[in-house]
């Protein structure tokens, strides 16, 4: 798929993302909109739902779900009309994902920190049974504070588990304050290479060029679980949302919307 392609299935990702929202009055805009253009390439160059093994997308910062659902809106898997339904009760649009309702989200995940070790788990699996798909964890820098992180990350390099990609959505914040004025993650990659990983570090996780460059280079790493270090925005495309702590988990108005929809042409 060409660049402009990728490029115009984010930017209509984002507007699903921000309906979504806007419809169903609820939602975490800021960190699904800094991720979506990461999970756009993912969910187009690496994961086929027709074929049987497949890869997997973990999404371990499940508040930030509107994204995946705006993905598998595109692949034909969840309708336009349930996007008012997002995060009410009995619908399939839950505000985490949940196998039980979906189960191409591939891991039921919300409580921080855990994610990782799911994708670790899958990864090791397919080790096993000679499945040569990767497996792609999306971490949120905040969720970095989490023990359960290091623990797994020390585990896959200490198991060399070169199937496993992490992403680390450095968008700067650890829900509405600044990530490093919360817990300092730095130095990340050095700690990172420490435990036994490739790291990546992708200057802007905004530019589909940039994405694409670099995930198609940790094709090649071998050897070595690959960490990919993402510098996003937060609100990323949304003007008074981008940097913004206070759009970590909050509804437009419908003069908000309107601008939004304006702004995302």
């Amino acid at each position: 798929m060409t660049i402009e392609q990728l490029k115009s299935h984010a930017l209509s990702a984002r507007r699903d993302i921000v309906s979504m929202i806007y419809e169903s009055g609820i939602g975490h805009p800021g960190g699904a909109l800094s991720i979506i253009d990461i999970l756009t390439w993912i969910y187009d160059e690496e994961v086929d739902f027709s074929v049987s093994p497949r890869a997997r997308v973990v999404m371990s910062k499940g508040h930030a779900v509107a994204a995946q659902y705006a993905m598998l809106y595109q692949k034909g898997i969840i309708n336009r009309s349930e996007f008012s339904s997002f995060r009410q009760i009995n619908s399939r649009l839950q505000g985490h994902p949940s196998i039980k309702s979906i189960p191409e989200v591939d891991a039921t995940t919300g409580l921080l920190g855990q994610g990782l070790s799911i994708a670790f788990g899958m990864a090791a699996a397919k080790k096993q049974h000679g499945e040569n798909q990767r497996v792609f964890a999306i971490i949120g820098d905040g969720e970095m504070h989490e023990g359960q992180i290091w623990e797994t990350l020390q585990q896959a390099g200490h198991m060399k588990m070169d199937n496993l990609v992490a992403i680390i959505d450095y968008n700067g914040f650890s829900s509405h304050d600044p990530v490093n004025e919360v817990i300092n993650l730095e130095p990340l990659a050095d700690k990172i290479r420490h435990f036994g990983w490739h790291v990546l570090e992708l200057q802007n996780g905004n530019d589909m060029h940039q994405v694409a460059d670099t995930l198609l280079l940790s094709r090649h790493l071998k050897g070595k679980p690959v960490a990919i270090i993402a510098h996003t925005t937060k609100g990323c495309g949304v003007s008074y949302m981008e940097n913004n702590g206070d759009w970590h988990s909050k509804t437009p108005t419908t003069e908000q919307y309107q601008q939004a929809m304006e702004e995302l042409q």
